[in-house]
């Protein structure tokens, strides 16, 4: 396969999954802001710093103007990380591979592009259909991961799809998982609420699991392992990263053997064994900040390596 092809393959996943983290992230924000007593001072800072490149004295600006936030998140063509950006190059990646994708994944990319460029979305996003609006894009993601599932063929383009896929979906969830410590200064041994985690878990789709897997109060760590260390969990880190690892291994098994293949497996052996080979008692207060900050180094390490190796840019 022509490497502009795998990467164009590559990076429409990867937007998707990128615009559905969004998404979630967004909605979750949004719902759980209305009920201002119980959050008091709670603010759009934490998204804002994960999905725009605003500085932040212009986060300070906006970050307590919802429609303000959103719209920077969702409609703005000046932020790189808007969902309609996310979107437009997602269908721009898609446009053109059409001849390695199915019908019916490239039909699903462009009716959210369609409905991303309604004249009046902008004004949804002012109103009373914000949570109706995101759940509809959220249900075109997973509809869209749904088709691509069931209708693609498991060549070489599939591979490279679900490379980019689980790479932005673990590189979203140390991201989420290192803001919402910072939120607590890193304290892991400082009690929280089941509340403050809500804001990690449901983005994650993981709020309702770990209620029903997790019977102690500790949520600090019990949330520590869901994120990280449960093999069980899809959005995990060691979930993701094991499948990375599949997925490279089907790679190189059609090609042949050289020291720059070598080389990137290193890279990423790296990033997985400082997962799978860390015990999660061994966190405390003093080290969970270089961790965390490590490990996302580490990911963004292999990310850059992975995109020279195959692509020929950093």
């Amino acid at each position: 396969m022509l490497s502009r092809i795998a990467d164009s393959l590559f990076w429409l996943n990867r937007y998707m999954e990128r615009a559905d983290a969004l998404l979630r992230v967004a909605s979750t924000h949004y719902i759980l802001s209305l009920d201002k007593d119980v959050h008091g001072s709670l603010t759009w800072k934490p998204v804002l710093e994960m999905y725009t490149a605003l500085a932040p004295e212009d986060i300070a600006n906006i970050e307590n103007d919802t429609i303000a936030s959103l719209k920077k998140l969702m409609t703005d063509t000046e932020n790189a990380n808007s969902l309609r950006n996310l979107v437009a190059r997602a269908r721009e990646n898609a446009r053109g591979v059409q001849d390695h994708i199915t019908k019916e994944v490239w039909e699903e990319v462009n009716a959210m592009y369609h409905l991303m460029n309604q004249q009046t979305l902008h004004k949804m996003f002012q109103g009373y259909q914000v949570v109706e609006v995101l759940e509809l894009f959220t249900k075109h993601c997973v509809t869209y991961t749904g088709v691509t599932d069931i209708t693609m063929s498991r060549g070489m383009g599939w591979i490279f799809m679900n490379l980019g896929k689980y790479i932005e979906r673990a590189l979203n969830s140390i991201t989420l998982t290192g803001k919402q410590y910072e939120q607590i200064g890193y304290c892991i041994e400082s009690p929280q609420d089941i509340m403050h985690w809500r804001y990690l878990l449901q983005p994650l789709s993981g709020y309702e699991t770990h209620l029903k897997h997790y019977r102690t109060a500790n949520y600090n760590y019990n949330v520590l392992h869901q994120v990280l260390f449960n093999e069980e969990f899809p959005h995990s880190m060691v979930y993701s990263l094991g499948r990375i690892d599949r997925h490279l291994d089907e790679v190189f098994k059609r090609h042949t053997r050289s020291s720059e293949n070598a080389a990137l497996m290193r890279c990423f052996g790296r990033v997985d064994a400082k997962v799978r080979y860390t015990d999660l008692e061994t966190l405390n207060n003093q080290n969970l900040q270089p961790y965390l900050n490590g490990l996302r180094g580490d990911l963004l390490s292999f990310i850059g390596q992975f995109s020279q190796h195959f692509f020929s840019y950093a």
